[in-house]
């Protein structure tokens, strides 16, 4: 018998009947999705008793993890994949989502049962690529189904542990009536594999599209169901591709993993930094080179800046690898610090590697790169950057600066710019000069060569 539905707004929780394009309650438009209709019965009334303990009284025992077959991935999952838990995969076509998780579930097969579950591909499709990857004699199950029930047949009975779905936007569930990839058949999908992961402690890696604005497809809630949300940045026509962990239950967020795409599928990248800063131009204006941190990981990567006279009315700003408004911003505070017209020209920014920097730890190398450009002078190129502007122009600390300085003297710099508040939490370094400003006065004048 076909489970009754009911249509629900998302937004207020009104009910009805059948799909209407305005919410009568909190008149939203095309805010109903279709769920399932709760039974109601004489046990449904009865309120069973939930058993609460003592926080003291609840055992710990550590999560058991295996490795994936790659550093990189064990590395932003947290140190490999946990059993029992649901891992949502997001990225753009064609960046490698299914490469690696073929990869993975070739690798993961060796040891235990593993169901690669497709609904985009054929078997056919499948063995043509795992051939492509150099993927042989492994004992992985493949197939390709939508239903959502026929899935779960096919896991339970193969006794897999490891199961991948490519994609969940494809995936339905006969029990409602929508298209697959609409908001109600992404989430009672995700429900039941999540119900599946733990209860019987199998691990599901679940491919999500995106959408234009680079977010997962269909409701947001999708993404707080799962343990863990990893989402492949890059550019398709670059060879490096970037894994980064946006949520994870099991370990640190905002870590990454750097891969680049070759004939047999992606390989680890273990130095980015040796990777972001190959082919560096000398002596040339407006590139600096900058210390992030990326969850555990420090990062040097190579910041371009190009400023040039204006022909519009608006100046034009561009950045590629930088949030838009912390280069609006730092325009602003350098015309206003230091009184360079940067109202006349137009500024362009660029993170050689296909990177993205979000942390606001590189604005002294955002800076120094627009400065250097503005002035026609080139920076040392033995030195790094790092630390935080302000809006009135002074430098502040950030954390882990040890640790940068640790990466930068390990890739062979002898200098670092830093804010004189952060020489507090650093330890004597050898090896590395370290030129601490105070405000972006101090970054000029150290520029110009009138402090060495």
């Amino acid at each position: 018998m076909k489970q009754k539905t009911v249509f629900v707004c998302k937004e207020c929780g009104y009910e009805a009947v059948k799909w209407l394009g305005k919410c009568p309650s909190c008149e939203t438009f095309m805010s109903f999705i279709e769920e399932k209709a709760e039974r109601t019965s004489v046990a449904s009334e009865r309120v069973k008793e939930t058993e609460v303990k003592k926080i003291d009284e609840i055992t710990m025992e550590n999560e058991e993890r295996t490795a994936s077959g790659s550093c990189e991935l064990d590395r932003v999952l947290g140190g490999g994949i946990v059993k029992g838990s649901l891992v949502l995969c997001g990225g753009e076509p064609g960046i490698g989502k299914s490469t690696l998780l073929l990869q993975v579930a070739s690798y993961c097969a060796k040891t235990e049962p593993v169901l690669y579950v497709s609904g985009e591909e054929s078997e056919k499709q499948i063995k043509i690529r795992a051939e492509r990857l150099g993927i042989k004699n492994s004992d992985m199950l493949v197939c390709n189904e939508t239903d959502l029930d026929s899935i779960v047949d096919a896991v339970e009975s193969n006794g897999a542990r490891v199961c991948v779905i490519d994609s969940v936007q494809t995936i339905y569930s006969s029990e409602l009536s929508s298209a697959p990839g609409s908001v109600g058949q992404v989430r009672e999908c995700t429900l039941r594999f999540m119900k599946i992961a733990k209860e019987k402690g199998i691990t599901f890696f679940i491919v999500g599209h995106v959408t234009k604005e680079g977010s997962i497809a269909g409701p947001r809630v999708l993404e707080h169901m799962v343990d863990c949300v990893l989402y492949f940045e890059g550019e398709r026509h670059q060879s490096y591709r970037i894994v980064r962990a946006v949520k994870n239950r099991f370990g640190s967020t905002d870590e990454i993993g750097v891969f680049e795409m070759r004939d047999k599928g992606l390989v680890d990248v273990p130095d980015p930094s040796l990777m972001l800063l190959s082919g560096r131009p000398v002596d040339v204006p407006g590139s600096a080179v900058v210390c992030a941190v990326e969850g555990t990981r420090p990062i040097l990567a190579e910041i371009q800046a190009l400023c040039v006279k204006t022909s519009f009315a608006a100046p034009r700003r561009t950045s590629d690898g930088v949030d838009y408004n912390r280069l609006t911003l730092m325009s602003a505070v350098i015309e206003k610090a230091l009184g360079f017209k940067m109202s006349e020209n137009d500024i362009y920014i660029n993170v050689t590697g296909g990177i993205r920097i979000p942390e606001n730890a590189c604005d002294l190398g955002i800076v120094c790169a627009i400065i250097s450009c503005y002035m026609n002078k080139p920076l040392p190129e033995d030195m790094t950057f790092f630390g935080e502007v302000g809006l009135t122009g002074e430098l502040r600390t950030v954390s882990m600066a040890q640790r940068r300085l640790n990466e930068s003297k390990k890739m062979g710099f002898k200098k670092c710019m830093m804010p004189f508040d952060a020489l507090g939490a650093i330890e004597k370094t050898e090896g590395i000069q370290i030129v601490s400003v105070r405000n972006l006065g101090d970054v000029v004048a150290y520029i110009k060569g009138d402090e060495k």
